[in-house]
């Protein structure tokens, strides 16, 4: 009797854990949207520091999942991007240790954004000596990506993007045009809203 009492506890109690999780993280992905996509540029660097403050608790709360390591390493390699300089190194070094430790716990997370988020690391980040900038590491992450979610706005706005940074303007257009014609995220207007328009801007050059 004592055994099935625990056990009713145990079923009460995981869909809280989970909610509570849920919720700490649309909590992070909408504060992240604010500061990307509607803060001025020179109060980001600020905004995200406090944000990756954050999302470490958020790590420590929720050790073995994979979504708030997903999510440390975008909180830091986008502080990294308004950091910038020889001081976002580290930054991005600590943004892949993340995204790697995510796939280790689950590649699937949050539909392979641990794949997209290394892959826009590996193309964007310099080469040996100063950084660990791979092209071929970053398509090969960012193929897996797509296979995982073919039609997800990241996955295809950072495929994008990478073919146009390898001289492939005309195999780029075909994935910046999804991300355009992409589903919306449930509560995250903000973020989709953002990268449709840096696809726009990107087609518009082309």
């Amino acid at each position: 009797m004592k055994w099935m009492v625990l056990m009713m506890a145990w079923v009460v109690a995981t869909p809280l854990w989970a909610a509570d999780l849920e919720t700490e993280l649309a909590g992070i992905q909408q504060r992240w949207a604010e500061i990307q996509y509607q803060l001025p540029e020179n109060q980001r660097e600020k905004a995200f520091e406090g944000l990756a403050t954050e999302v470490e608790a958020f790590v420590a709360r929720y050790p073995d999942r994979a979504e708030p390591l997903i999510w440390q390493g975008i909180v830091l390699s986008t502080y990294a991007g308004a950091k910038g300089g020889l001081g976002a190194l580290g930054l991005v070094k600590d943004a892949r240790k993340s995204l790697e430790a995510a796939l280790a716990i689950d590649d699937g997370a949050l539909d392979g954004s641990a794949y997209t988020s290394l892959g826009s690391l590996y193309y964007q980040v310099p080469g040996w000596p100063l950084g660990f900038g791979d092209d071929d590491k970053a398509r090969s992450y960012l193929r897996k990506a797509l296979a995982i979610n073919p039609d997800g706005i990241d996955a295809n706005y950072f495929f994008g993007d990478f073919l146009l940074d390898q001289g492939e303007p005309e195999r780029a257009q075909t994935y910046l045009q999804k991300v355009l014609q992409a589903p919306g995220r449930p509560g995250r207007d903000v973020a989709d809203a953002g990268r449709r328009k840096e696809a726009k801007e990107r087609l518009d050059a082309l």
